[in-house]
């Protein structure tokens, strides 16, 4: 659906800094208000977006074909004025990883809940590499990208980096390397290959992160030796 820029100029108080959700790679998201009460949230393309037009392309080419109740909903799409605008459902409870890497917000993540969120990324996921109309691999899988609704339930956003793959395809290869250190399947680092089995991967790392509520790789802490998986795997081998 299109939207026109005053309506969402108005949504957000004309993109006002107070109504930032966040910045990503792509730019700046927003949240706003639409005049029936529904609220929303508009992703800006930045001029000095380190994604670009290509990347936005894709991401609406995909998300407006896909429907699944663990993916973020596309609600309409904004190319007005040099505005580069994707509008999303507003997910109340933001990214995961506010919560998950957050000492005191983490107390909200009881065990059935850090299940119920495994289990809605898995079932998102599921619905990507097998279920869809599309075979899609998504890429850049992590705790930023799984937003939680009121009742905690995941939904996997930010389809900016996502492949199509033909139903026969297994795999890709690109020499463009892409995504988010520390989630990446070392094939995928290491020779460029990229399939299903990629966000297998990411989701492993992703499920270790919501188990300790530690992150993969953590630079700011400077005590922190090891990353995550040299850690857990150092156990398991141990045990």
């Amino acid at each position: 659906m299109l939207i026109d820029i005053s309506t969402l100029r108005a949504a957000t108080k004309d993109f006002a800094e107070n109504n930032k959700l966040g910045e990503g790679g792509f730019g700046p998201v927003f949240k706003g208000t639409l005049l029936n009460g529904d609220e929303i949230a508009v992703k800006r393309l930045s001029k000095s977006s380190t994604q670009g037009v290509e990347e936005l392309k894709n991401e609406l080419a995909l998300v407006a074909k896909l429907k699944h109740k663990n993916l973020v909903r596309l609600v309409g799409v904004c190319l007005e004025q040099q505005e580069r605008l994707l509008i999303y459902e507003f997910v109340p409870n933001r990214s995961l990883d506010l919560i998950l890497f957050d000492e005191e917000k983490r107390q909200q993540l009881d065990w059935e809940t850090r299940c119920k969120i495994i289990n809605g990324v898995a079932r998102g996921l599921q619905y990507l590499h097998e279920d869809s109309q599309l075979k899609v691999v998504h890429r850049d899988l992590k705790a930023s990208n799984v937003l939680l609704d009121m009742n905690m339930n995941p939904k996997i956003s930010d389809f900016g980096l996502a492949k199509i793959f033909g139903r026969d395809q297994t795999q890709g290869v690109t020499n463009r390397i892409v995504g988010t250190h520390g989630y990446m399947a070392p094939e995928y680092v290491m020779r460029g290959n990229y399939s299903a089995k990629s966000d297998t991967f990411s989701f492993g790392v992703l499920v270790l992160e919501i188990v300790t509520g530690r992150k993969n790789t953590d630079s700011y802490n400077s005590q922190q030796s090891q990353d995550l998986l040299t850690t857990v795997c150092a156990c398991y081998l141990n045990v």
